[in-house]
């Protein structure tokens, strides 16, 4: 074959430092859109991206010369960054992530529970989510090191 082709969807989680509550109202849709920005700018895409004060779900496919660690880097450094200038100092992300594969006939059902992030964690903090998230893909883990 004289190209590399893929299609491997990634659904993408990771929180705020310490999962404080610092991705305001006021700028979330901007932030989700400078984000969809960094992966494009990658040669990746953006199919659903959504989460909560504390978290960011992303549902995309990365670009097969792009690792995951540094396309997580750019993410999350570009957008820190970018917070830092809307005034938000003490912004941080979390060192880590959690990715985990989506076959191509969830990739919907992913994509609309991303978009209900809100109405989900009135029922689930984004702990018991992740975990959740952890034990569904069969992740082994210590707890005590995912939580920063």
């Amino acid at each position: 074959m004289s190209q590399s082709l893929s299609n491997i969807v990634c659904h993408i989680v990771f929180s705020t430092k310490n999962r404080i509550d610092l991705i305001q109202p006021e700028f979330e849709d901007e932030l989700y859109s400078y984000i969809c920005g960094i992966v494009r700018g990658q040669k990746g895409e953006i199919l659903e991206i959504g989460g909560t004060t504390n978290h960011v779900h992303i549902l995309a496919l990365f670009h097969p010369s792009v690792s995951i660690s540094d396309m997580m880097r750019y993410i999350k450094g570009g957008s820190s960054k970018w917070v830092h200038e809307k005034g938000v100092p003490v912004f941080q992300w979390q060192r880590g992530y959690g990715i985990f594969s989506v076959s191509e006939s969830l990739s919907q059902r992913v994509a609309e529970y991303i978009r209900n992030q809100k109405q989900h964690h009135v029922k689930f903090t984004y702990e018991k989510e992740l975990l959740l998230l952890l034990e569904k893909h069969k992740v082994k883990y210590d707890e005590k090191y995912i939580w920063d």
